[in-house]
């Protein structure tokens, strides 16, 4: 069965290159092929890779193809390449295979605003965005136009609001902590729709016969109202979306405000697809969709790929893999970010990790309770990127589980703070979201039945809970939470001081002890030092030990 998904991946590849199912604009005699990437998240090396990524482009261009290549986010950080480089590799390789333009998607800024914009500096593509702004202008141009016989093709970049919260919130502040750094948010979205509004129109009065958003928006419910069906709805003008943010790869097409018919499509996460929008030449029509990898060896590998991209990749990958080869422990069981059994509407494993209890998210706060001394650890969701597979576990394993580098803090503050906290962290419920607590030393329910109340303002920071509270029946040390007191609990700076994924419950703690150790090296020595070197049985269930239990209907 394998052998024939294998031979179904070379096949695809084959009609891509050789243009079997694609088309082109009035004016065009040969088809405009715009391919995509989202989310790659370093995974430079994985499923199609940027070697066969280039492959795919170099051969479009030969066989007659206008072709385009644009990033919509999340490029550079997510596994060791990109931290042990501080993001430079990646924009290396990127410019390597000769992007055309990229939109910056919020962990574009995890390595710190300066940084960022080294980076950007080193790409030989722009960046592009119509709503990040410095001290209320544009830090980029809001879109690129790009032609061909006579028509003109733009590209519209889009950022999420909500970069503020899912990146490091102090990075767009200033050293008095007030944000100097904006994506246009707040309110009921008007003032974002706005900023995309005025950029296509830009487009359009500069000639542009069609427009298409570079966006990195995603579709979780819990950063409405900038969901990319939320820009369709309240805008005109778009003939496509091209989106990234939550690694999903589904294509939707829906009317914009005018009721005309806009396409949305998604390119998932890792290079395990990529995306392509082609205008056809001869009718003018615009249609999306994805060229898949689900085969156990990469491209190259696979198809026996060997130029100097490839070259670097393998020298660059193995110069890392090496690095961080040391062996810290062996897992008797698969740790998991991803629910083992259900998949999305397009066969996608669901991120189970931003939304319930999972071992992996057990393990985490039980090696930051052992660090710590803690009563509570908490753990957000947001900040643990990928699973432990069973077998040997290297530093390198650990450094992609924890690629930030976060510090842990431990803070005294009241059981009232704890509360808000985890009714925070599970305000989006069944729906991802990266502010999603894992805990030990403490369980609790979520009432899903419950709508939530909290309250954020306009930077998406937590702000209060309004009504009634899902979460309930909170016990810590097995004992029922007491509000007026005072409990020892740990966390990463992300959430106890940093305000990530719009945490601020903890404001006003007394924080209490600093780790010297980063995130990375707490799981190590929780390993070694804890555990004996092995991560056992106890954490077999892939749902965890029940410290988090949804509860769906009303009692």
């Amino acid at each position: 069965m394998k052998g024939i998904r294998k031979i179904a991946g070379l096949l695809l590849i084959l009609a891509v290159c050789l243009g079997i199912g694609l088309a082109a604009a009035e004016g065009l005699t040969h088809d405009v092929l715009v391919l995509f990437t989202s989310d790659i998240h370093c995974g430079v090396d994985q499923g199609f890779t940027l070697v066969g990524l280039k492959a795919i482009k170099d051969t479009a261009e030969a066989r007659g193809k206008h072709v385009l290549l644009v990033d919509d986010g999340d490029a550079v950080q997510g596994e060791a390449i990109g931290v042990m480089t501080q993001g430079m590799l990646p924009i290396e390789l990127m410019n390597a295979v000769g992007y055309d333009a990229a939109v910056p998607g919020n962990h574009e800024f995890d390595y710190g605003m300066d940084r960022f914009f080294e980076l950007a500096e080193a790409a030989n593509f722009p960046y592009i965005s119509c709503n990040f702004r410095k001290e209320g202008k544009l830090v980029f141009d809001p879109y690129i136009i790009k032609e061909f016989e006579g028509v003109k093709i733009a590209f519209v970049g889009a950022s999420t609001p909500e970069t503020l919260v899912s990146s490091t919130p102090r990075y767009f502040q200033d050293e008095k902590g007030n944000f100097i750094y904006d994506f246009t948010q707040g309110g009921d979205g008007s003032e974002f729709y706005a900023a995309v509004q005025k950029a296509v129109d830009d487009a359009r009065a500069e000639g542009a016969q069609y427009v298409f958003l570079i966006a990195h928006l995603g579709n979780e419910a819990s950063v409405k109202p900038y969901l990319y069906s939320d820009v369709i709805e309240h805008t005109n003008g778009i003939n496509a979306v091209l989106d990234g943010h939550s690694h999903d790869t589904n294509k939707v097409v829906m009317k914009n405000k005018d009721g005309e018919t806009v396409i949305r499509q998604a390119c998932g996460t890792k290079m395990a697809c990529i995306g392509w929008l082609q205008i056809s030449a001869k009718d003018g029509s615009v249609d999306t969709g994805l060229y898949k990898w689900d085969n156990d060896l990469n491209v190259p590998a696979l198809l026996g790929i060997e130029n100097e991209l490839n070259d670097l990749m393998l020298e660059k990958s193995a110069w890392v893999t090496e690095t961080l080869s040391a062996e810290v422990g062996t897992s008797a069981v698969k740790l998991t970010i991803d629910d083992p059994e259900a998949k999305d509407s397009s066969g996608q494993p669901i991120r189970l990790i931003r939304m319930a209890e999972t071992n992996l998210g057990d393990f985490v706060a039980d090696a930051f309770l052992a660090a710590s001394g803690a009563d509570v650890a908490v753990a957000n969701g947001g900040c643990i990127r990928t699973s432990i597979e069973a077998g040997k576990i290297t530093a390198y394993d650990l450094l992609a589980v924890f690629p930030f580098g976060n510090k842990m803090m431990m803070a005294e503050v009241t059981g009232q703070q704890l509360l808000d906290a985890l009714e925070w962290g599970a305000s989006a419920v069944p729906e991802e979201n990266g502010a999603f607590l894992h805990v030990a030393g403490l369980s609790y329910e979520i009432h899903t039945y419950i709508e939530s109340t909290c309250t954020k303002n306009d930077d998406g920071m937590f702000t209060g809970v309004a009504g009634e509270r899902r979460v309930k029946n909170v016990l810590v040390g097995g004992e029922p939470l007491d509000p007026d007191k005072i409990y020892k609990v740990a966390s990463l700076s992300y959430v106890m001081v940093d305000h990530g994924d719009g945490h601020t419950a903890f404001d006003g703690g007394k924080i209490i002890w600093e780790s010297e150790e980063t995130d990375r090296e707490i799981l190590t020595n929780f390993i070694k030092n804890n555990l004996g070197g092995v991560i056992g049985a106890e954490y077999e269930a892939p749902y965890g030990q029940e410290r988090i239990v949804a509860v769906q209907t009303a009692p």
